[in-house]
């Protein structure tokens, strides 16, 4: 029988392209029934354009359909694809960017922890929960997909209150770092394995071994220690060139392994690198402020072109991405065996942190479903490290369950970014501010406190 994937967020056009590219590579996927869901028509027409070139160019036989409603969207679905993100770019990424910087509070993604992190998922979780809704009383046993970020703070805030819920938090950091050191290393990933092991974009590699002439395999560590401390790497060739890999490697340096996340992500998870009176930190390890703005800009701006250009082609190139969505359905559906990295509720998959929190872990995936890896062996300082952006995650979950201002706050003022520059009356005010910019993008609990 034909599976139904249904798309929460269709109209980010590119994104879906390279899960759907994937998975039409899939014998066992190529009739299935797509459907694409947004709540921006001109958007989602975009992709169904795309999607159906996709189709013709793969020669599947998938069935599109586009909705405009969540409900209908995944009736009967198999798989859930959650993608979108609550407030777009404008207003609320430049929101949460525009009101820290007048109180001298600079961000770079501020999409995960952070003050911008903390607005994000207060925007996100809740409808995330009314998709879990939907989800129990539309297809109950399908498996959510979920790509929004904050990706903790979602994981953690569904499996909270819908534990029924099928679901794994996906991300590209730990299989797009491995290609990165790879390329530093001047190595084929081809010939590399590693294991790592931690919370969303503070997992950590706790191996990474290269394939030797022999067949045997040698760590890697070595060789990335020496390189960074000659000044080889990191090299230029990363995911983003505006931001070289300096601050992870110096990571690794000072606490022994290198983590799983950006250098221009990691910069704001940690009090070390961004201080509004050392621009040298700044200058030394090639920090881009307010990187996701511009980034979202240049996109929108590409987006005029690839869209005419989609609109041209007959036919749309497809390669496979690195993403592990289509993996993990195909595993699901006919038995074959994927190994991915999933982020799930800790139950005791890593040991020394908290029960129910979201960690990172290898998974197995096959036909019963999704299996969870052991980590127990990460060094105390790594889960040390860790703990401190669990406090925040942790708060801000915390805050939504029980409708609680006060959390909000707290979370703020233990995010080590925000406590590096601020007090606690400029944290709260900071608070008081982007809730009230916010206005009807946040929950309603919060409006109503807003109103008063």
């Amino acid at each position: 029988m034909a599976k139904k994937i249904c798309f929460i967020g269709a109209g980010s056009t590119i994104f879906m392209k390279n899960i759907l590219g994937d998975v039409l590579h899939y014998p066992a996927l190529k009739n299935a029934h797509i459907a694409l869901m947004d709540i921006d028509e001109t958007r989602l027409l975009e992709s169904q354009l795309v999607a159906q070139k996709l189709i013709l160019s793969l020669k599947a036989d998938s069935k599109i359909t586009t909705h405009l409603l969540q409900r209908e969207a995944l009736d009967g679905a198999d798989f859930v694809v959650v993608c979108f993100q609550i407030g777009g770019f404008e207003p609320c990424t430049v929101t949460d960017f525009e009101i820290p910087k007048s109180f001298g509070l600079d961000q770079t993604i501020g999409d995960t922890l952070g003050i911008g992190g903390i607005m994000r998922g207060l925007r996100t979780v809740p409808h995330l929960w009314s998709i879990c809704e939907d989800m129990l009383a539309l297809c109950p046993d399908a498996v959510m997909l979920q790509y929004v970020n904050p990706m903790a703070i979602n994981t953690w805030a569904i499996s909270a209150r819908y534990p029924m819920i099928k679901q794994v938090g996906l991300c590209h950091s730990v299989q797009g770092t491995a290609e990165e050191l790879a390329r530093d290393l001047g190595r084929d990933i081809a010939d590399i394995r590693y294991r790592a092991g931690g919370i969303n974009h503070m997992a950590f590699f706790l191996s990474f071994e290269g394939r030797q002439s022999d067949g045997s395999w040698a760590d890697l560590y070595p060789d990335l220690r020496d390189g960074y401390l000659e000044g080889r790497f990191p090299t230029h060739t990363g995911a983003n060139p505006r931001c070289p890999n300096f601050i992870r490697y110096e990571v690794m340096k000072h606490f022994g392994l290198f983590v799983t996340e950006s250098s221009e992500h990691f910069a704001e998870y940690v009090p070390w690198f961004l201080k509004s009176h050392r621009p040298d930190l700044v200058k030394k390890f090639q920090i881009p402020i307010d990187e996701y703005p511009k980034r979202c800009e240049e996109q929108i701006d590409a987006w005029k072109d690839q869209v005419v250009a989609f609109r041209e082609a007959a036919h749309i190139e497809v390669k496979q991405s690195h993403e592990y969505a289509a993996q993990i359905m195909n595993a699901l559906s006919t038995g074959d065996t994927a190994i991915i990295y999933g982020n799930l509720a800790n139950n005791g998959f890593i040991p020394q942190l908290p029960d129910g929190a979201a960690v990172e872990v290898p998974c197995l995936v096959d036909a019963n479903g999704i299996h969870p890896s052991s980590v127990p062996d990460i060094p105390p300082q790594f889960i040390a490290l860790m703990r401190t952006n669990l406090n925040v995650q942790d708060l801000t979950v915390q805050a939504l369950l029980e409708e609680n201002r006060d959390h909000i706050y707290h979370a703020a003022m233990l995010d080590p970014r925000a406590a590096a520059e601020l007090d606690l009356d400029q944290i709260k005010a900071l608070v008081d501010a982007l809730l009230a910019a916010h206005g009807d993008w946040m929950p309603k609990w919060l409006q109503k406190e807003e109103a008063a």
